[in-house]
């Protein structure tokens, strides 16, 4: 099943546990009156964390293995200066300055568990950092690569953070790093998830040459 339809059945239970705490705070006939209201104060704070939950998924996207997950392009500003163009697969182009002779992406990635993993629901993931990189020391510790965090903010709270804590039952939550790869100008590389973490692979003949150079 798609990775978006997970998210949706979840607010499906939240809005239906909504319902069922106001009914348990409306009927004052009850015995127990204190715990009547504490139940339906608790059925409506679950409600509220899991749409928090959920919304947060929305900011992620079905990761597919071995599909290209986004292009990355490079335009040459200067001498170790590159303007990195990164094109996802959902049609957003983002722009991003780094200095250096190497790049590097790195994404979050959500795998559900569970209920969730024997329905077949697929994975997520999100993009979190470009970064670049000197090839030597002391370049590396003379100047400034550049590095920008391009994940989205959570909403609420941070499920992907909260699962690499240990504290969700639904979801695992990994980190995947691209390895370090030669910038150039006219370089365009594909992102792509195999069984060994993120790759870039080169689509033109110019990453071919700059990774030929750099090897």
């Amino acid at each position: 099943m798609g990775f978006d339809t997970a998210p949706l059945l979840i607010i499906g239970f939240c809005l239906a546990i909504v319902v069922a705490g106001s009914l348990i705070l409306l009927r004052t006939q009850w015995f127990l009156a204190w715990l009547k209201g504490s139940a339906g104060l608790l059925l409506i704070a679950l409600a509220v964390y899991f749409s928090l939950f959920s919304l947060n998924l929305f900011s992620y996207q079905q990761l597919s293995r071995e599909q290209p997950l986004a292009t990355v392009s490079f335009r040459q500003l200067g001498p170790q200066s590159f303007v990195a163009t990164l094109a996802e697969a959902d049609g957003n182009n983002v722009d991003y300055q780094l200095q250096g002779d190497l790049w590097q992406i790195d994404a979050r990635i959500i795998r559900w568990k569970g209920i969730f993993a024997l329905l077949g629901f697929q994975s997520g993931y999100q993009f979190e950092d470009i970064q670049g990189r000197y090839l030597t020391l002391e370049d590396q510790l003379a100047k400034t690569p550049g590095s920008h965090h391009i994940s989205r903010p959570a909403i609420g709270f941070d499920v992907w953070q909260s699962a690499r804590d240990g504290w969700s039952m639904m979801i695992d939550a990994q980190h995947g790093s691209a390895t370090f790869m030669p910038m150039a100008d006219g370089a365009i590389y594909e992102i792509v998830l195999t069984n060994t973490g993120l790759a870039g692979r080169p689509l033109n003949e110019a990453a071919q040459a700059a990774l030929g150079r750099w090897e």
